[in-house]
């Protein structure tokens, strides 16, 4: 194969080869089941077990772990081709790989990480990370979850809203592993933050409200996770206590950029399905690509996917799994790529009509999906607020 084949957005053999099994994955399995998932509020967990299968649950893991030890941009890839499919699907598999296990991976402790990772890599086990809280989203030091170390416990209190894989089903079953973030005490006057890896066989721990109705992302579940005096052993706390503000820093960067693909992944199928009905459909004896403000649409769809794509691509070849430093793109490519995402399935819709408006020609779902980029995972105004603070620091 000649380095004529490979570019920015596969620089390598093994990236190109990912990308040609997950899109062959993502269009033999993922596409037939979407829209059905989505119709039924209902996560397929068997389809995600087979992504355990392929290597991707862990992408970011060491071998040692069983994981497949790639890096940023190939979690990119992942995400870009899962999501041009299924979204809902794919935030599922984002809450699992990124919130949890490269979270794991980068800040749990050599037991933790020997105990849990094989499992979580496998598929055998469902993970998921808990940070929001019903009345507290983006500022973190206002939750209220508490953890109290009593003798050789942690009593854990509170309850965490908005949770994906808070539930893997309709039963209210808890996922398998949670990272929960907590106050442990007080810092110089700040509420110290604490992590922990909790298990589902920990007593008080369970689901609350199974959340339906969701606009969009409904084949990924969510939820509402309740802690009731769960006790939780020591061996639970990740790293030291005071230590979860570094835990998100350096799991915040490659979360936000894996969810910047899945805006890329959006508007690549949106731009697809209206270029290929603009050229097919008639109107006044002339293709829809004929007239001007289609074209525009269409235009201004492809330049705008094109320049996210690039940026989103150059942070990812820059980053590091186990270091930090990408915050200023991180966020910039976030806040870039999931408004772009949005615009160009809005277009998409205006472009195919009626017909774009009635599931069978996928941009409602996409449209649907796109918007919950702009909030989750940080909102578009955090990311604006983060920048501006970034750049008035290099001054």
């Amino acid at each position: 194969m000649s380095w004529n084949e490979f570019d920015l957005f596969n620089p390598t053999e093994e990236h190109l080869m990912l990308r040609q099994m997950v899109k062959e994955f993502a269009l033999s399995e993922v596409e037939p089941q979407a829209e059905k998932f989505d119709r039924d509020e209902k996560f397929n967990l068997p389809l995600f077990r087979k992504l355990g299968e392929l290597g991707l649950l862990g992408i970011t893991v060491s071998e040692e772990y069983g994981g497949s030890n790639m890096d940023p941009l190939a979690a990119v890839i992942a995400h870009e081709e899962l999501s041009a499919s299924d979204p809902g699907f794919c935030l599922a598999y984002l809450a699992h790989s990124m919130l949890c296990v490269n979270n794991l991976n980068i800040n749990g402790s050599p037991e933790q990480k020997q105990k849990y990772l094989p499992g979580l890599c496998s598929g055998e086990l469902v993970g998921c990370m808990a940070m929001s809280e019903p009345h507290v989203g983006t500022d973190v030091l206002g939750m209220k979850s508490t953890a109290v170390k009593q003798d050789e416990y942690y009593l854990l209190n509170g309850r965490k809203m908005w949770i994906t894989n808070g539930s893997i089903d309709e039963n209210r079953t808890p996922a398998d592993c949670v990272l929960v973030y907590a106050i442990t005490g007080e810092d110089n006057g700040r509420p110290q933050l604490s992590t922990f890896f909790v298990d589902k066989s920990c007593e008080g721990y369970s689901v609350g409200q199974k959340i339906y109705g969701k606009t969009g992302m409904r084949a990924s579940n969510t939820a509402e996770l309740v802690f009731d005096n769960c006790r939780l052993p020591q061996s639970s706390l990740v790293g030291k206590e005071g230590d979860s503000l570094i835990h998100m820093m350096r799991n915040l960067e490659i979360e936000r950029l894996t969810l910047a693909a899945m805006s890329l992944g959006i508007a690549r199928r949106s731009l697809e399905i209206m270029n290929k009905y603009a050229s097919e459909r008639e109107a006044f004896g002339r293709p829809l690509s004929y007239f001007g403000q289609i074209q525009k649409y269409i235009g201004d769809s492809y330049a705008e996917y094109m320049a996210a794509k690039a940026y989103v691509y150059d942070v990812a070849r820059k980053m590091k799994v186990h270091e930090s430093g990408q915050r200023l793109d991180s966020d910039g490519v976030k806040l870039v790529a999931s408004t772009m995402g949005k615009n160009v399935a809005d277009r998409a819709i205006q472009v195919l009509g009626g017909y774009g408006y009635v599931s069978e020609y996928i941009v409602e779902r996409l449209w649907r999906d796109a918007k919950l980029l702009e909030i989750g995972g940080g909102t578009i105004e955090a990311h604006q607020k983060n920048i501006t603070k970034d750049l008035a620091k290099s001054l």
